[in-house]
């Protein structure tokens, strides 16, 4: 089917830009001891998860159990919840999914870790444990390797538990749009994290994977950086946000729309908020990047006179791309404005 017989607004994906994209991320890690461990949390969709797993990422990462249920029910084999999880009933479930996968989670509580521990003995499971390292978000982690360390005993004391690493996401970063700022600043992450790390092995503790950097920050990371997983997301699909960064990455996630209004002074299509997401940036028409966007809840306009009817199909670029993505059931892959597939976003409104 082509793409203009689509009925809209419809989310869709341009194969050729999301495979090119891959390839960026997989040149920018050559040579190095780095692997990509993408973020689910941008697409949602184990279909696309599968795809990144077969052009040689490590494993997924995700942020919530239910996602990580997802994921592994499709038969992804390495997952990491990078997050912290505390409720009873969410560990219990964590502890059983151990067993059908390497799962891994983020701690930075010792009495967390003592639950897990529970949970995972009662479930006869491994559960392996990053510490989450505080390096800018000013969100969760420990932030002294003197409290990092504590934590690596309570976890070596527990038999259910493995420690694996850090997890390190400088999140603050990613959309730094000052390249020099964004640079620095990386840098000064790798010599906290390095000194953490050499910190925690002197003391007789492998410290075997240091997970996070991002889209924003993953060029910065030289052949022998400290990380030895990347946990980008948006990469794949980029946004206005991140288009503002002027990475190498390109547009691949669009939502179709048509023109349902044409006056002299405005084009009104049928994608408004509810169907393309605003929270970090305003989207945009490929087709006029010129002009700015005024989205209501049902329709998107541009105030100008542009060459266009009534029934006429454009790409909107969403503003965020991971949260877009989060209000659409299903997405259509396209090569060269064919519609290939329809693949289901499996975990669309999974928030538990």
């Amino acid at each position: 089917m082509r793409l203009e017989y689509l009925e809209t607004p419809a989310l869709i994906v341009d194969l050729d830009a999301l495979e090119h994209n891959i390839e960026v991320s997989n040149r920018m890690l050559e040579g190095s001891s780095m692997r990509m461990r993408p973020h689910y949390k941008s697409h949602k969709c184990p279909a696309i998860a599968h795809m990144q797993i077969n052009a040689g990422a490590k494993g997924i990462t995700c942020a919530k159990v239910s996602e990580a249920e997802d994921l592994i029910a499709s038969g992804i084999e390495d997952v990491l919840i990078a997050n912290q999880i505390v409720h009873s009933a969410k560990i219990a479930r964590l502890a059983y999914l151990a067993k059908c996968c390497h799962l891994t989670v983020c701690v930075d509580n010792g009495d967390n870790i003592l639950d897990l521990q529970k949970a995972a003995e009662a479930q006869g499971s491994t559960i392996h444990c990053l510490i989450e390292y505080e390096i800018g978000m000013k969100r969760c982690g420990v932030d002294t390797p003197e409290a990092f360390y504590e934590l690596v005993k309570i976890i070596e004391s527990c038999p259910n538990l493995t420690f694996d690493g850090i997890q390190a996401y400088a999140g603050n970063l990613s959309h730094e749009e000052n390249y020099e700022a964004r640079a620095l600043e990386s840098e000064k992450v790798e010599e906290r994290l390095s000194t953490l790390k050499r910190y925690v092995e002197e003391r007789g503790i492998v410290v075997k994977e240091v997970s996070g950097a991002s889209t924003g920050t993953i060029q910065f990371r030289k052949t022998d950086s400290v990380y030895t997983e990347v946990q980008a997301g948006s990469y794949i699909f980029m946004d206005m946000a991140y288009d503002a960064l002027d990475l190498e990455f390109k547009n691949s996630l669009f939502v179709l729309t048509s023109v349902l209004v044409k006056r002299d002074d405005v084009v009104i299509t049928d994608a408004g908020r509810k169907s393309v997401s605003v929270d970090q940036k305003m989207p945009a028409f490929k087709e006029y990047l010129q002009y700015p966007v005024k989205v209501s809840e049902e329709h998107s306009a541009i105030y100008e006179n542009l060459p266009l009817k009534v029934g006429d199909k454009l790409k909107l670029i969403p503003g965020h791309c991971c949260t877009t993505m989060n209000l659409h059931d299903y997405v259509y892959l396209v090569r060269q404005d064919k519609v290939v597939d329809r693949v289901p976003i499996v975990s669309c409104g999974r928030s538990l």
